[in-house]
């Protein structure tokens, strides 16, 4: 009987990295919301029907302050797609200088203190560097998932789940389980922003930049290869 292949992924696509990444995500949501003014940076559909009710009422100064996060995710996008398409692969993996720009993010960020706009500030960084990480790494082994929210990987577990109960599909199984320990390990990233966050204000931020550079000194051990998935 032939020995069936183990599947062997790229590092930025191991688990790892995926669970490291995950709970940088987690735990800069609970960041912004308790230390940067209550708001979610992770994620912008608040912001935008937050934006477009604002414009409805008029509050044109209100809009502008809803508009500068989605500007800031959007550039995030922009800057790793650039970074992807021109980055010098001699040394760094394009990943790699990705995560370089989000720990130079998240440092700026814990160095701001809280008040009014460097709030603002901080979280527009924030939403630059999850913006980055989103575009960045969309796959943790076989699964196409979200490191920095969780709307996406609940409907794509459930159904997977759904798939197995249906057809009895042991992949599909593995798949939703990988689903549901993603959402698991981003809501353990909050609960350790919650209790670090209050100790800590502003200055918490360093914890991601810490694991951050876990994730890029484990990139290094195992290098990217030039073919790696987008």
């Amino acid at each position: 009987m032939k020995k069936k292949k183990k599947a062997v992924y790229q590092m930025s696509d191991s688990w790892i990295v995926g669970a490291l990444l995950t709970l940088v995500g987690g735990y800069l949501d609970a960041y912004t919301y308790i230390a940067r003014g209550g708001v979610f940076a992770n994620a912008e559909t608040g912001n935008i029907v937050l934006l477009g009710v604002s414009l409805c009422q008029g509050n044109y100064l209100r809009s502008l302050g809803y508009f500068v996060p989605i500007a800031a995710f959007m550039l995030g996008v922009l800057v790793s797609e650039l970074i992807r398409r021109h980055a010098d692969r001699s040394f760094f993996h394009w990943r790699q200088t990705v995560v370089l720009l989000e720990i130079a993010a998240v440092i700026i960020s814990a160095l701001l203190p809280q008040e009014g706009s460097f709030n603002m500030a901080a979280n527009v960084l924030i939403a630059f560097v999850c913006s980055l990480q989103v575009q960045s790494f969309r796959h943790i082994e076989e699964i196409s998932c979200a490191t920095t929210m969780c709307t996406g990987n609940l409907r794509s577990g459930t159904e997977c789940l759904a798939k197995y109960r249906e057809t009895g599909d042991k992949k599909s199984l593995r798949s939703g389980l990988k689903y549901y320990a993603v959402i698991l390990l981003f809501i353990a990233g909050a609960a350790v922003s919650s209790l670090i966050t209050p100790l800590f204000n502003e200055k918490s931020a360093v914890f991601c930049a810490v694991v951050l550079l876990a994730v890029l000194v484990l990139m290094f051990a195992k290098p990217e290869t030039a073919d790696s998935r987008a």
